[in-house]
Protein backbone atom coordinates (compact mmCIF):
# COMPACT_ATOMS: atom_id res chain seq x y z
CA UNK A 1 0.00 0.00 0.00
CA UNK A 2 1.41 3.59 -0.79
CA UNK A 3 1.66 5.38 2.11
CA UNK A 4 0.06 8.74 0.50
CA UNK A 5 -3.13 6.27 0.66
CA UNK A 6 -2.12 5.58 4.47
CA UNK A 7 -4.65 8.80 6.04
CA UNK A 8 -7.93 7.69 3.20
CA UNK A 9 -7.36 4.32 4.73
CA UNK A 10 -6.85 5.48 8.38
CA UNK A 11 -10.15 7.99 8.03
CA UNK A 12 -13.03 5.18 6.46
CA UNK A 13 -11.25 2.72 9.73
CA UNK A 14 -12.12 5.64 12.13
CA UNK A 15 -15.79 6.31 10.62
CA UNK A 16 -16.50 2.78 10.54
CA UNK A 17 -15.56 2.02 14.09
CA UNK A 18 -17.22 5.03 15.81
CA UNK A 19 -20.50 3.93 13.62
CA UNK A 20 -20.31 0.26 15.32
CA UNK A 21 -19.54 1.83 18.51
CA UNK A 22 -22.47 4.22 18.20
CA UNK A 23 -24.24 1.15 16.82
CA UNK A 24 -23.75 -1.09 19.67
CA UNK A 25 -24.26 1.39 22.38
CA UNK A 26 -27.52 2.48 20.92
CA UNK A 27 -28.43 -1.11 21.30
CA UNK A 28 -27.55 -1.81 24.92
CA UNK A 29 -29.52 1.69 25.88
CA UNK A 30 -32.49 0.52 24.44
CA UNK A 31 -32.09 -3.07 26.22
CA UNK A 32 -31.71 -0.99 29.71
CA UNK A 33 -35.01 1.10 28.56
CA UNK A 34 -36.76 -2.08 28.22
CA UNK A 35 -35.72 -3.23 31.44
CA UNK A 36 -36.77 0.04 33.36
CA UNK A 37 -39.84 -0.13 31.67
CA UNK A 38 -40.31 -3.91 33.33
CA UNK A 39 -39.76 -2.49 36.58
CA UNK A 40 -41.60 0.30 36.87
CA UNK A 41 -44.70 -1.46 36.08
CA UNK A 42 -44.13 -4.22 38.68
CA UNK A 43 -43.31 -1.05 41.09
CA UNK A 44 -46.95 0.41 40.02
CA UNK A 45 -48.38 -3.16 40.77
CA UNK A 46 -46.80 -3.07 44.33
CA UNK A 47 -48.41 0.33 44.75
CA UNK A 48 -51.16 -0.82 43.84
CA UNK A 49 -51.67 -3.89 46.16
CA UNK A 50 -50.28 -2.75 49.22
CA UNK A 51 -53.25 -0.44 49.90
CA UNK A 52 -55.35 -3.60 49.36
CA UNK A 53 -57.20 -6.22 51.90
CA UNK A 54 -53.62 -8.05 51.58
CA UNK A 55 -51.98 -10.42 54.76
CA UNK A 56 -49.84 -9.15 56.14
CA UNK A 57 -47.18 -11.58 55.00
CA UNK A 58 -48.33 -10.92 51.64
CA UNK A 59 -47.61 -7.11 53.04
CA UNK A 60 -44.12 -7.88 53.59
CA UNK A 61 -43.09 -9.57 50.47
CA UNK A 62 -44.51 -6.63 48.71
CA UNK A 63 -42.55 -3.93 50.58
CA UNK A 64 -39.38 -6.28 49.73
CA UNK A 65 -40.48 -6.28 46.51
CA UNK A 66 -40.75 -2.51 45.88
CA UNK A 67 -37.28 -2.71 48.04
CA UNK A 68 -35.51 -4.35 45.71
CA UNK A 69 -37.06 -2.27 43.21
CA UNK A 70 -35.84 0.75 44.34
CA UNK A 71 -32.53 -0.35 44.78
CA UNK A 72 -32.13 -0.49 40.81
CA UNK A 73 -31.99 3.33 41.03
CA UNK A 74 -34.37 4.28 38.23
CA UNK A 75 -36.16 7.22 39.32
CA UNK A 76 -39.79 6.96 40.22
CA UNK A 77 -42.59 9.71 40.78
CA UNK A 78 -46.25 8.22 41.37
CA UNK A 79 -48.68 11.15 41.04
CA UNK A 80 -52.58 10.70 42.26
CA UNK A 81 -55.07 13.02 40.85
CA UNK A 82 -54.88 16.95 40.59
CA UNK A 83 -51.15 16.03 39.78
CA UNK A 84 -50.55 15.75 43.10
CA UNK A 85 -47.16 13.57 44.21
CA UNK A 86 -48.13 10.70 46.30
CA UNK A 87 -44.44 9.18 46.32
CA UNK A 88 -40.95 9.64 44.52
CA UNK A 89 -37.90 7.63 44.84
CA UNK A 90 -34.13 7.91 43.11
CA UNK A 91 -34.60 11.39 42.30
CA UNK A 92 -31.22 12.94 41.50
CA UNK A 93 -32.51 15.45 44.37
CA UNK A 94 -33.82 15.97 47.44
CA UNK A 95 -37.16 16.30 47.92
CA UNK A 96 -39.59 16.68 50.57
CA UNK A 97 -43.12 15.78 49.94
CA UNK A 98 -44.94 17.81 52.33
CA UNK A 99 -43.40 21.27 51.47
CA UNK A 100 -45.24 22.86 48.31
CA UNK A 101 -42.07 23.77 47.11
CA UNK A 102 -40.83 20.21 46.72
CA UNK A 103 -44.28 19.12 45.35
CA UNK A 104 -43.60 21.67 42.60
CA UNK A 105 -40.16 21.07 42.21
CA UNK A 106 -40.92 17.22 42.03
CA UNK A 107 -43.91 17.59 39.21
CA UNK A 108 -41.88 19.51 37.52
CA UNK A 109 -39.59 16.69 37.06
CA UNK A 110 -41.96 14.12 36.69
CA UNK A 111 -42.87 16.33 33.27
CA UNK A 112 -39.81 16.16 31.99
CA UNK A 113 -39.66 12.22 32.24
CA UNK A 114 -42.90 11.93 30.96
CA UNK A 115 -41.35 13.58 27.73
CA UNK A 116 -39.12 10.77 27.52
CA UNK A 117 -41.37 7.98 28.65
CA UNK A 118 -45.20 8.04 28.81
CA UNK A 119 -46.09 7.26 32.45
CA UNK A 120 -47.95 4.15 33.31
CA UNK A 121 -51.01 3.02 35.49
CA UNK A 122 -54.36 3.79 35.49
CA UNK A 123 -54.88 8.16 35.22
CA UNK A 124 -58.31 7.96 37.01
CA UNK A 125 -56.00 6.54 39.83
CA UNK A 126 -52.56 6.89 39.58
CA UNK A 127 -49.50 7.30 37.43
CA UNK A 128 -45.89 6.15 37.48
CA UNK A 129 -43.30 8.03 35.78
CA UNK A 130 -39.94 6.79 35.49
CA UNK A 131 -36.92 7.79 33.54
CA UNK A 132 -33.21 5.75 32.88
CA UNK A 133 -31.33 4.32 35.63
CA UNK A 134 -27.98 5.12 36.57
CA UNK A 135 -26.66 2.88 33.85
CA UNK A 136 -27.91 4.12 30.86
CA UNK A 137 -26.93 7.86 32.09
CA UNK A 138 -23.15 6.23 32.83
CA UNK A 139 -23.71 4.73 29.24
CA UNK A 140 -24.22 8.15 27.52
CA UNK A 141 -20.78 9.25 27.57
CA UNK A 142 -19.21 6.35 26.40
CA UNK A 143 -19.43 7.09 22.80
CA UNK A 144 -18.17 10.35 23.49
CA UNK A 145 -15.55 8.62 24.94
CA UNK A 146 -14.91 6.02 22.52
CA UNK A 147 -15.16 9.12 20.11
CA UNK A 148 -12.53 10.44 21.87
CA UNK A 149 -10.56 7.78 21.67
CA UNK A 150 -10.43 7.28 18.13
CA UNK A 151 -9.97 11.10 17.28
CA UNK A 152 -6.75 10.41 19.61
CA UNK A 153 -5.91 7.29 17.69
CA UNK A 154 -6.22 8.95 14.67
CA UNK A 155 -4.25 12.03 15.34
CA UNK A 156 -1.68 10.15 16.36
CA UNK A 157 -1.47 8.15 13.24
CA UNK A 158 -1.48 11.19 11.60
CA UNK A 159 1.35 12.34 14.20
CA UNK A 160 3.23 9.40 13.17
CA UNK A 161 2.90 9.42 9.68
CA UNK A 162 3.66 12.97 9.34
CA UNK A 163 6.88 12.17 11.69
CA UNK A 164 7.42 9.27 9.57
CA UNK A 165 7.56 12.05 6.48
CA UNK A 166 9.55 14.14 7.58
CA UNK A 167 12.20 11.56 8.87
CA UNK A 168 11.96 9.94 5.38
CA UNK A 169 12.02 13.99 3.23
CA UNK A 170 15.20 14.66 5.70
CA UNK A 171 16.83 11.32 4.73
CA UNK A 172 16.20 12.32 0.88
CA UNK A 173 17.16 15.86 0.91
CA UNK A 174 20.60 14.42 2.35
CA UNK A 175 21.05 11.86 0.05
CA UNK A 176 20.04 14.10 -2.98
CA UNK A 177 22.49 16.53 -1.37
CA UNK A 178 25.84 13.35 -1.32
CA UNK A 179 24.49 12.55 -4.92
CA UNK A 180 25.15 16.31 -6.18
CA UNK A 181 28.06 16.39 -5.02
CA UNK A 182 28.86 13.02 -6.17
CA UNK A 183 28.25 13.92 -9.64
CA UNK A 184 29.44 17.42 -9.92
CA UNK A 185 32.81 16.07 -8.36
CA UNK A 186 33.87 14.19 -11.69
CA UNK A 187 33.38 17.11 -13.77
CA UNK A 188 34.57 19.60 -11.70
CA UNK A 189 37.98 17.88 -10.56
CA UNK A 190 38.49 17.07 -14.53
CA UNK A 191 37.82 20.96 -15.22
CA UNK A 192 40.90 21.47 -12.40
CA UNK A 193 43.28 19.10 -13.85
CA UNK A 194 42.74 20.61 -17.35
CA UNK A 195 43.23 23.94 -15.29
CA UNK A 196 46.45 23.20 -14.16
CA UNK A 197 47.22 21.83 -18.04
CA UNK A 198 46.37 25.26 -18.82
CA UNK A 199 48.92 26.91 -16.43
CA UNK A 200 51.87 24.71 -17.02
CA UNK A 201 54.55 26.24 -20.77
CA UNK A 202 53.71 24.44 -23.78
CA UNK A 203 56.78 22.22 -23.55
CA UNK A 204 55.96 20.83 -20.21
CA UNK A 205 52.36 20.05 -21.51
CA UNK A 206 51.62 15.72 -22.44
CA UNK A 207 52.45 15.95 -26.58
CA UNK A 208 50.15 16.40 -28.73
CA UNK A 209 47.57 18.02 -26.06
CA UNK A 210 47.20 21.47 -27.63
CA UNK A 211 44.59 24.10 -26.21
CA UNK A 212 42.15 22.96 -28.84
CA UNK A 213 41.86 19.78 -27.50
CA UNK A 214 42.12 20.80 -24.05
CA UNK A 215 39.42 23.14 -24.92
CA UNK A 216 37.06 20.42 -26.15
CA UNK A 217 37.41 18.47 -23.20
CA UNK A 218 36.94 21.39 -20.84
CA UNK A 219 33.41 22.02 -23.42
CA UNK A 220 32.64 18.42 -22.55
CA UNK A 221 32.87 18.78 -18.71
CA UNK A 222 30.83 21.98 -18.91
CA UNK A 223 27.95 19.89 -20.63
CA UNK A 224 28.48 17.07 -18.37
CA UNK A 225 27.87 20.17 -15.61
CA UNK A 226 24.99 21.50 -17.40
CA UNK A 227 23.18 17.99 -17.93
CA UNK A 228 23.67 17.19 -13.81
CA UNK A 229 22.14 20.91 -13.18
CA UNK A 230 19.25 20.22 -15.76
CA UNK A 231 18.41 16.42 -14.49
CA UNK A 232 18.51 18.16 -10.69
CA UNK A 233 16.36 21.33 -11.94
CA UNK A 234 13.57 18.94 -13.75
CA UNK A 235 13.52 16.76 -10.54
CA UNK A 236 12.66 19.48 -8.50
CA UNK A 237 9.41 20.59 -10.29
CA UNK A 238 6.73 18.88 -12.48
CA UNK A 239 7.82 19.03 -15.87
CA UNK A 240 5.47 19.12 -18.50
CA UNK A 241 5.16 15.71 -20.30
CA UNK A 242 5.44 15.25 -23.90
CA UNK A 243 5.39 12.09 -26.04
CA UNK A 244 8.87 10.98 -26.73
CA UNK A 245 10.31 8.11 -28.99
CA UNK A 246 10.99 5.54 -25.85
CA UNK A 247 12.89 3.02 -28.19
CA UNK A 248 15.59 6.04 -28.97
CA UNK A 249 16.15 7.15 -25.46
CA UNK A 250 16.56 3.19 -24.45
CA UNK A 251 19.20 2.74 -28.10
CA UNK A 252 20.89 6.35 -27.02
CA UNK A 253 21.23 5.14 -23.26
CA UNK A 254 22.83 1.36 -24.57
CA UNK A 255 25.39 3.46 -26.59
CA UNK A 256 26.02 6.13 -23.65
CA UNK A 257 26.75 2.65 -21.01
CA UNK A 258 28.87 0.42 -23.72
CA UNK A 259 31.61 3.42 -23.36
CA UNK A 260 31.65 3.48 -19.63
CA UNK A 261 30.59 -0.34 -19.09
CA UNK A 262 34.47 -1.45 -19.78
CA UNK A 263 35.67 1.33 -17.10
CA UNK A 264 32.77 0.36 -14.38
CA UNK A 265 32.78 -3.29 -14.66
CA UNK A 266 34.86 -5.23 -16.70
CA UNK A 267 33.27 -8.60 -18.33
CA UNK A 268 29.21 -7.05 -18.04
CA UNK A 269 27.21 -7.65 -21.28
CA UNK A 270 24.54 -5.53 -22.36
CA UNK A 271 21.65 -6.78 -24.07
CA UNK A 272 19.03 -4.92 -25.51
CA UNK A 273 15.50 -6.13 -26.72
CA UNK A 274 12.64 -4.43 -28.26
CA UNK A 275 10.22 -4.25 -31.13
CA UNK A 276 10.41 -1.55 -34.29
CA UNK A 277 7.07 -0.79 -33.61
CA UNK A 278 7.52 -0.08 -29.60
CA UNK A 279 4.65 2.93 -28.67
CA UNK A 280 5.57 6.00 -27.70
CA UNK A 281 5.30 7.23 -24.29
CA UNK A 282 4.41 10.42 -22.16
CA UNK A 283 7.18 11.56 -20.63
CA UNK A 284 10.31 14.07 -20.01
CA UNK A 285 13.33 12.74 -22.03
CA UNK A 286 16.11 14.00 -20.16
CA UNK A 287 13.78 12.55 -16.26
CA UNK A 288 13.19 9.08 -18.02
CA UNK A 289 16.86 8.66 -19.50
CA UNK A 290 18.19 9.34 -15.99
CA UNK A 291 15.77 6.92 -14.26
CA UNK A 292 16.89 4.02 -16.14
CA UNK A 293 20.28 5.21 -16.08
CA UNK A 294 19.73 4.98 -12.04
CA UNK A 295 18.59 1.76 -12.33
CA UNK A 296 20.77 -0.21 -15.06
CA UNK A 297 23.92 1.70 -12.72
CA UNK A 298 22.26 -0.45 -9.49
CA UNK A 299 22.38 -3.71 -12.11
CA UNK A 300 26.00 -2.94 -12.96
CA UNK A 301 27.20 -2.08 -8.97
CA UNK A 302 25.46 -5.43 -8.28
CA UNK A 303 27.63 -6.97 -11.10
CA UNK A 304 31.04 -4.99 -10.39
CA UNK A 305 34.00 -7.29 -9.95
CA UNK A 306 31.98 -10.40 -11.05
CA UNK A 307 31.10 -9.54 -15.02
CA UNK A 308 27.49 -10.85 -15.79
CA UNK A 309 24.88 -9.90 -18.14
CA UNK A 310 22.08 -7.23 -17.89
CA UNK A 311 18.95 -7.26 -19.85
CA UNK A 312 16.92 -4.27 -20.72
CA UNK A 313 13.58 -5.47 -22.76
CA UNK A 314 10.75 -3.64 -23.72
CA UNK A 315 7.41 -4.67 -24.65
CA UNK A 316 3.99 -2.90 -25.29
CA UNK A 317 1.77 -3.43 -22.28
CA UNK A 318 -1.94 -4.47 -23.66
CA UNK A 319 -1.82 -0.46 -25.75
CA UNK A 320 -2.11 1.20 -22.62
CA UNK A 321 1.47 1.37 -21.52
CA UNK A 322 4.75 -0.12 -21.97
CA UNK A 323 6.54 -1.87 -19.95
CA UNK A 324 10.37 -1.83 -19.47
CA UNK A 325 12.06 -4.70 -17.69
CA UNK A 326 16.22 -4.48 -16.51
CA UNK A 327 17.32 -7.24 -15.53
CA UNK A 328 20.69 -8.79 -14.16
CA UNK A 329 22.44 -12.35 -13.63
CA UNK A 330 23.90 -10.47 -9.73
CA UNK A 331 23.40 -11.73 -6.56
CA UNK A 332 19.80 -10.27 -5.72
CA UNK A 333 18.18 -7.88 -4.19
CA UNK A 334 18.31 -9.02 -0.16
CA UNK A 335 15.44 -10.33 1.60
CA UNK A 336 15.55 -7.60 4.47
CA UNK A 337 15.74 -4.70 2.56
CA UNK A 338 12.96 -5.97 -0.50
CA UNK A 339 10.09 -4.03 0.73
CA UNK A 340 12.42 -0.93 1.46
CA UNK A 341 14.46 -0.61 -1.86
CA UNK A 342 13.25 2.76 -3.03
CA UNK A 343 13.37 4.09 0.03
CA UNK A 344 16.44 7.39 0.58
CA UNK A 345 19.25 5.67 1.87
CA UNK A 346 18.31 1.81 1.56
CA UNK A 347 21.25 0.53 -0.72
CA UNK A 348 23.45 -2.81 -0.91
CA UNK A 349 26.65 -1.59 -1.25
CA UNK A 350 29.19 -0.30 1.55
CA UNK A 351 29.45 2.86 0.45
CA UNK A 352 26.57 3.72 -1.43
CA UNK A 353 23.89 6.66 -0.74
CA UNK A 354 21.16 4.93 -1.73
CA UNK A 355 19.23 7.41 -3.83
CA UNK A 356 19.20 6.12 -7.31
CA UNK A 357 16.10 3.67 -7.45
CA UNK A 358 14.58 6.15 -4.73
CA UNK A 359 15.04 9.12 -8.07
CA UNK A 360 13.63 6.34 -10.56
CA UNK A 361 10.76 5.87 -8.49
CA UNK A 362 10.45 9.95 -8.09
CA UNK A 363 10.43 10.56 -11.42
CA UNK A 364 8.55 7.55 -13.08
CA UNK A 365 5.84 6.96 -10.24
CA UNK A 366 6.05 11.24 -9.38
CA UNK A 367 6.09 12.59 -12.35
CA UNK A 368 4.90 10.23 -15.16
CA UNK A 369 2.26 8.51 -13.19
CA UNK A 370 3.97 5.27 -14.22
CA UNK A 371 5.19 2.34 -11.69
CA UNK A 372 8.31 0.75 -10.81
CA UNK A 373 8.53 -2.49 -8.72
CA UNK A 374 11.02 -4.65 -8.12
CA UNK A 375 10.54 -8.42 -9.38
CA UNK A 376 11.68 -11.76 -9.33
CA UNK A 377 14.65 -12.11 -11.53
CA UNK A 378 14.38 -13.50 -14.65
CA UNK A 379 18.06 -14.08 -15.17
CA UNK A 380 18.89 -14.96 -11.48
CA UNK A 381 19.37 -11.78 -9.70
CA UNK A 382 17.19 -8.63 -9.73
CA UNK A 383 14.45 -7.52 -12.20
CA UNK A 384 12.83 -4.13 -12.12
CA UNK A 385 9.65 -3.61 -14.00
CA UNK A 386 8.73 -0.06 -15.20
CA UNK A 387 5.56 0.58 -16.93
CA UNK A 388 5.21 3.91 -18.29
CA UNK A 389 1.86 5.00 -19.72
CA UNK A 390 1.12 5.48 -23.51
CA UNK A 391 -0.49 8.94 -25.01
CA UNK A 392 -3.94 7.27 -24.89
CA UNK A 393 -3.99 6.26 -21.14
CA UNK A 394 -1.97 9.67 -19.95
CA UNK A 395 -4.04 11.93 -21.45
CA UNK A 396 -7.14 10.06 -19.99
Amino acid sequence: MRRRNWPIVLAILFIAQLAWYLFYTERIVQALRTNAEGLSRIYALVQESIGDSIPPSADETLFRLQGIILETGVPLVLTGRGDTVLAAANLPFRADLSIPEDQARVRSFARRLAVQYPPVGDSTVALLHYGDPPEIRGLRWIPWLQAGGLFLTVALGFLSIGVQRRAEGERAWTAMARELAHQLGTPISSLQGWLELLRLPLEERPEGLGEREIAREIGADLSRLEKISLRFELIGRDPELRVVDLEVILRALRRYLEVRIPRLAAGVRLELDMPGDLPRVMGNEVLLTWALENVVNNALDALGGKGGTISIRARDDGGRAVLVSISDTGPGVPETIRDRIFEPGVSTKVRGWGVGLALARRIVEGVHRGRIELGDGELGGATFHIRLPSPREGGS
